[in-house]
């Protein structure tokens, strides 16, 4: 009896060996019994040391891996798995290693030592960079692979069809490499086990056939060929349909799909798919009534194309969860009957199109909402009540919706749980209600370009993003002072009637990076506190009632990118520091102030500055000639069309971005950019009290698009140079005691739009050129001694001459001038006389043209003979 125990035993042993060996033998580094001592297999570990060779380890995420006696086991390496039975590697996977750590570890090359890996059958390596190599085609000898993701790789080269060969590939990820042109997709359906394919940023625009090799993918569940320049699919190429019908997920965002035939395709997988992305494309025509059978949708991207006609009805589609329509072209009425049946959407985006909610007061959506973005859909001009019932909103976007209601009460209770709310550019009226709620998270709010009214509350405060400009609200800013407003990272405020001063509590606001209180009734002066807001770049409080001087703990903001306090009334000396410490400005206006001294000289520091604007005010002294250190003026255009600023909130997944504005005269007007302001170069120092001449080191700023210098007491001449300036669109030096001549060289700027040298001294002739002559004669007035078009004062040189009647030309004749009007007249007799005696000759008669040919051919062979003659006497000397 015992003995057939132990015969069991050893027979129940072996089974569960054998179970183990059947199911793989893989195991887990985690797993793995620390007891048990197991060494890879010696040319596995020397194929894996010549992989780590080919990388650059910045980081030392593979210092497990080498010769060392203490690292001889290779299975125990970070990111390498192995057989339990055999010691082969069956795993090489460093996405973990370098997912969180971008970059930290880099590609020279993969060694071709890797194919001694004869049994792997998984291989990840994404977001390695290899900087353009050339791809490993030894890859495709790994037969075993039913893994592989070299995806973010950045291989170059052929794109490699020798995947082909890795006929067990259940997974292949090859997407954002650096690929030339997919000539083909005949590799694929070899894959006949492939479930997930990814291919995203290949270049297959020639690829017409790609729905047919999909569909003899009988396994494939998960497609994705984003930004891969497909083209609409040939319908010839739709009739060979061999699939399983298994596909789930389609993402063919941002490609070339312009025609209804890509719907034609997706048709056959109706009943299958749950995730479809056709974001970026340029599919036109109404959504087809396909999309009413795919009652297995739950995320559907349709948005930026050029979709239009009216929202088909959507009440079979019971398991959609996304529905993103956002700029198309859409039009037509939505009711509640539209969405009644979508009880598990969550996000809703039906913005920028022409759609009307004409959605009853008592509607109970079916649904609870994470997100809607509504902008620029007609839902007004009542508030929609049926927000009310949304209980878990993060997300809120409906600006520009036609509201001119009175911001009801209950929207407070409702933004408890709102990250991100956008009420903006409507007629929102009323004012906020004493709130005492407490927001759970730190939300950003748009409400700009309504008109709220009242004081503002400090429950705002806890915002991260505030954003209340254009609108009536008036009373302190004190809420500033709150401790909550530690979180603040952007406030806008500007255009309201927000009074009092700006209160000395601003040390809390370490994370603010931009501030706007322009265009309110703030007085007193800027507080010194304003030192303590370290990470400040944009600070703009203009049009004011400020006075007093800049605080010089303004200096420690070093951060600071513009600083716009134009129309105050500040006073004081131009401090030195702002060219010293503020090395990053791009705009400083200080215009319409009360400004004294001289421009001090520190200013020419400012290497990144692309608008001075010092207008208006008393400033004496001359112009630095330094100005030539000024270099983003110095180079002509900008990369970029607007001056951007990108922050992260420490408490969210993503980062904020927002572009500075600016205000200021250009052409005689007030104007204000935002989309185009980075290509804006100017200096203003007009309406001060500057002397001296206009240096000619200014003509060094080839980059200016504006100069203006009127309305001072600058002498001189204009500096020959001047046509250098070529990017120039405005000058304006009006007003001056400017003399000398008009430079030639200013007619040679051809993108010259406003001019205006009135009002000096200037003289003699205007030059001629399209552009000086098409300006208005205003803008050269008060110049007594100018002269010529557009002016009507006649310059002397013209007066001589004068303007003479056709009867004195001809009974005149000045004996100096050898061409006289005789001369003009036999001139033009001997031309006809001659060529019509010797060109009508050969026109009419046959034989004198029969000649006339005989004797050029004849002319020709003599010059010929003659040339070879003279060549073979030159050669034989």
């Amino acid at each position: 009896m015992q003995g057939r125990g132990r015969c069991f035993k050893l027979f129940l042993a072996f089974a569960l060996l054998l179970l183990q060996y059947a199911q793989g033998g893989e195991m887990d580094h985690n797993k793995r019994d620390t007891n048990v001592t197991r060494r890879c297999i010696e040319r596995e570990r020397q194929a894996l040391l010549a992989f780590k060779r080919g990388l650059v380890d910045k980081s030392d995420f593979l210092s497990s891996w080498g010769s060392e006696a203490q690292k001889q086991d290779c299975c125990r390496w970070v990111g390498v798995s192995c057989s339990n039975q055999t010691g082969h590697v069956l795993q090489l996977d460093l996405s973990d290693e370098v997912q969180s750590e971008f970059d930290k570890v880099q590609g020279k090359m993969i060694s071709p030592k890797l194919i001694e890996l004869h049994h792997l059958q998984h291989l990840a390596l994404p977001r390695i960079d290899f900087n353009g190599s050339q791809f490993p085609y030894f890859i495709g000898s790994l037969t075993n692979l039913r893994y592989l993701d070299l995806s973010w790789t950045h291989f170059g080269g052929k794109f490699p069809s020798q995947v082909g060969n890795l006929t067990n590939l259940v997974y292949l990820d090859l997407r954002y490499n650096s690929f030339t042109n997919v000539e083909n997709l005949d590799w694929l359906p070899r894959l006949s086990s492939l479930r997930y394919l990814d291919l995203s940023e290949a270049n297959l625009s020639n690829v017409f056939d790609w729905p047919e090799v999909v569909n003899k993918l009988p396994e494939l569940t998960n497609l994705t060929l984003k930004e891969c320049d497909l083209p609409s699919p040939i319908l010839s190429t739709l009739s060979y349909i061999n699939s399983s019908k298994s596909l789930a997920s389609v993402d063919l965002f941002y490609n070339r799909l312009n025609n209804s035939s890509i719907f034609v395709w997706l048709s056959n997988y109706s009943a299958s798919l749950v995730h479809l992305d056709l974001y970026g494309n340029l599919l036109a025509g109404s959504i087809p009534d396909v999309f009413g059978n795919m009652s297995s949708l739950a995320h559907l991207y349709l948005s930026n194309n050029q979709l239009e006609g009216s929202l088909p009805n959507l009440t079979n589609l019971s398991s959609l969860e996304d529905l993103f329509l956002r700029n198309n072209q859409l039009s037509g009425v939505i009711s509640g009957t539209h969405l009644s049946k979508l009880s598990k959407l969550r996000n809703l985006d039906l913005s920028s199109n022409s759609l009307v909610l004409d959605i009853h007061a008592d509607w109970i959506p079916p649904f609870q909402l994470h997100s809607i973005n509504l902008e620029s859909c007609k839902m007004g001009p009542h508030f929609p009540k049926w927000l009310q019932t949304q209980k878990n909103i993060s997300y809120l976007r409906i600006p520009n919706v036609g509201i001119s209601d009175i911001l009801p009460s209950w929207f407070w209770s409702l933004c408890l749980t709102v990250e991100y709310m956008d009420l903006a550019r409507n007629q929102i009226r009323g004012a906020f209600p004493n709130l005492t709620l407490e927001f759970s998270y730190s939300p950003e709010q748009h409400l700009s370009s309504n008109k709220l009214e009242g004081p503002i509350p400090s429950v705002l405060s806890k915002a991260s993003h505030l954003d209340l400009s254009n609108n009536k609200l008036s009373g302190s800013i004190s809420f500033l002072c709150s401790s909550a407003a530690i979180g603040l990272f952007f406030l806008n405020l500007s255009s309201n009637n927000v009074s009092g001063q700006v209160p000395d509590c601003l040390t809390h606001l370490e994370n603010l990076v931009m501030l706007d209180l322009s265009y309110n009734v703030l007085s007193g002066k800027i507080p010194t506190t304003i030192g303590y807001v370290f990470r400040i770049e944009t600070l703009k409080l203009r049009s004011n009632r400020f006075v007093g001087q800049l605080p010089s703990s303004l200096k420690n903001c070093t951060s600071l990118v513009v600083i716009d306090v134009g129309l105050n009334k500040l006073s004081g000396q131009i401090p030195e520091w702002l060219g010293v410490s503020l090395k990053y400005l791009v705009i400083l206006m200080l215009s319409s102030n009360h400004f004294n001294g001289s421009l001090p000289s520190q200013l020419c520091h400012l290497t990144h500055i692309q608008i001075l604007d010092f207008s208006m005010n008393i400033i004496s002294g001359s112009i630095p000639k330094c100005l030539t250190n000024l270099t983003t003026l110095a180079q002509k255009g900008n990369p970029s069309l607007n001056i951007s600023h990108y922050y992260v909130i420490s408490h969210r997944r993503w980062g904020k971005l927002y572009n500075d504005d600016a205000t200021f005269m250009w052409k005689g007007g007030m104007q204000t950019y935002k989309s185009t302001l980075g290509l804006v170069k100017r200096i203003d120092l007009s309406s001060n009290k500057l002397t001296g001449e206009i240096p000619s080191e200014i003509t060094q700023l080839v980059g200016l698009v504006s100069l203006n210098l009127s309305r001072n007491q600058l002498i001189g001449q204009i500096t020959p140079e001047i046509g250098n300036l070529q990017s120039l669109d405005s000058l304006d030096v009006s007003r001056n005691h400017i003399n000398g001549r008009i430079p030639t060289s200013l007619a040679r700027i051809d993108r010259l739009g406003f001019l205006d040298l009135s009002y000096n001294n200037l003289s003699g002739k205007i030059p001629v050129g399209t552009q000086l002559q098409g300006f208005d004669p205003s803008f050269y007035v008060g110049n007594l001694q100018l002269c010529g078009p557009p002016l009507k004062k006649m310059c002397a040189d013209e007066v001589e001459k004068g303007p003479r009647k056709h009867t004195d030309f001809i009974n005149q004749e000045d004996k100096d001038e050898l061409i006289t009007l005789g001369f003009y007249i036999s001139m033009g007799l001997g031309f006809v006389v001659g060529f019509w005696g010797v060109c009508g000759t050969l026109i009419f008669s046959r034989s004198w043209r029969y000649a006339y040919m005989k004797f050029l051919n004849g002319l020709n062979d003599w010059l010929f003979v003659r040339i070879a003659l003279l060549k073979r006497q030159l050669k034989d000397a």
